[in-house]
C-alpha cells in the first residue's frame, strides 16, 4: 500500500490541521475531508494485511492531532472494515466490504449499549430477524456515515455469564427507522461528528444483517484491542500541543512533553499483551493530554484565552479524551492519576 504514515501526514498537514478550527467553530465536517482520506487510501487500514498495525495506530494518531472532529468520526468506520472480513455473512461481506475499504460508503458502530451490566441495548430473535429495544448512548457519524454496526446483548442470554452471553452485531442504514428516535448530543469538543442517541423501541432488523453473534467475553476483548487505538486521540493533541509550545519558543517544555508521549505510547503498547495495563496506560495518556494542553495554555499566555488560537480548541479536546470511548476502569485509574 506504499507508505500510509506518508500519506496520512500529507493529508494531516494540507486538508485537515488548516481547517481544524474553522470546523471545531461551525460544527462541520467538510466534505473534502473524507474525500481525501478515501483518496489516500486511509478507509481501508483495519482489514489490510498490508498495514502492520504500528502504521495503523500510527496514522490515528497523526490524524487525531491535526483535526480531533474528523478522525473521531472517520476512525469508527474500522470497527465494521475489521468485523465484515471475519463474517460467515457472506452476502453481507460481499455486499458492503468492497466499498467500505474504498470508502465510497462510509460506516458508524453503535457498541456502547452492549457493554454496560446490565446493558442498555437488548436484541430479541423474533420471526424473521431481531427486535431491539433500548438506548444506544453514543452514535458517532449520524447523517455522515452511510451504515450503523450496532451491538446489542440477546436477550435469551440475560442471566448468563460472560462465557456464555451473546452479543448481537447488525449492519443497518444509517437512516430513521420505525421505532426508532434520534437526539442530538452537544459535545464539548469534536461537536461535528453528528454524535447522537438513539433511543429504541420495537426496531425490526432482518436476520441476513448479522454482522457476528459472539459471547460478551469475546466481544469484551474486541473491545481492549479498541482501547489501544481510542488511546490514539489523546497521543495525537498532545503531540499537536508538544509541537505548537516548540513554535513558540520553550523547546525544553516541547522535549519533557515528548518524551512523556514515546512512554505513554510504550504503554499503550504493552498493554495489548497485558491486559491489566491497559486501562492504566490509557489513563496516563489521557491525563498527559490534557497536560500537555495546560502546558500549551501557559506556553501561549493570554493569546490561548482571547480569540481562536488552536490552544482552546487543544484544551477542550484534551478534556474529551478523558471520558471518550472511556470505560470504569478507565475512569477510577483517571481519578487516581489526576488528583
Amino acid at each position: 500500500m506504499g507508505d500510509v504514515l506518508d500519506r496520512a501526514r500529507e493529508v494531516a498537514a494540507d486538508v485537515l490541521a488548516p481547517a481544524a478550527d474553522e470546523v471545531d467553530r461551525t460544527s462541520t465536517i467538510p466534505e473534502g475531508h473524507f474525500r481525501a482520506l478515501a483518496d489516500a487510501g486511509l478507509y481501508g487500514l483495519a482489514g489490510s494485511d498490508d498495514v502492520a498495525f504500528d502504521d495503523f495506530v500510527g496514522v490515528v494518531e497523526t490524524l487525531a492531532g491535526a483535526c480531533l472532529t474528523t478522525t473521531f468520526t472517520w476512525m469508527q468506520h474500522h470497527g465494521v472494515v475489521r468485523g465484515l472480513p471475519a463474517t460467515t455473512n457472506t452476502a453481507l461481506r460481499e455486499r458492503h466490504l468492497a466499498d467500505a475499504v474504498r470508502g465510497t460508503t462510509r460506516c458508524g458502530v453503535a457498541f456502547a449499549g452492549a457493554i454496560p451490566q446490565p446493558p442498555k441495548l437488548w436484541a430479541t430473535e423474533v420471526d424473521g430477524g431481531w427486535r431491539l429495544d433500548g438506548v444506544a448512548p453514543l452514535v458517532t457519524g449520524w447523517g455522515i456515515v452511510d451504515l450503523l454496526q450496532v451491538s446489542a446483548r440477546d436477550a435469551a442470554t440475560a442471566d448468563a455469564d460472560d462465557e456464555h452471553a451473546r452479543v448481537v452485531s447488525l449492519l443497518v442504514p444509517a437512516t430513521a427507522a420505525d421505532g426508532v428516535t434520534v437526539h442530538p448530543l452537544d459535545l464539548a469538543a469534536a461537536n461535528g461528528s453528528h454524535t447522537v442517541r438513539l433511543d429504541v423501541d420495537g426496531w425490526f432488523v432482518g436476520a441476513d444483517a448479522v454482522v457476528a453473534t459472539p459471547t460478551r467475553a469475546a466481544f469484551l476483548a474486541g473491545q481492549h484491542f479498541s482501547a489501544r487505538i481510542n488511546g490514539c486521540l489523546a497521543l495525537g493533541v498532545a503531540g499537536r500541543c508538544a509541537s505548537l509550545v516548540a513554535e513558540v519558543g520553550e523547546p525544553d517544555a516541547a522535549a519533557a512533553l515528548r518524551k512523556a508521549l514515546d512512554a505513554a505510547r510504550d504503554d499503550l503498547d504493552a498493554g495489548l499483551a497485558d491486559a491489566p495495563r491497559m486501562a492504566p496506560a490509557r489513563a496516563a495518556a489521557s491525563a498527559l493530554a490534557v497536560r500537555a494542553a495546560a502546558t500549551l495554555t501557559v506556553a501561549v499566555g493570554s493569546r490561548a484565552i482571547v480569540g481562536r488560537h488552536p490552544a482552546r480548541r487543544l484544551a477542550r479536546e484534551a478534556a474529551f479524551t478523558l471520558v471518550a470511548a472511556g470505560r470504569p476502569e478507565i475512569r477510577d485509574e483517571l481519578l487516581g492519576v489526576l488528583p
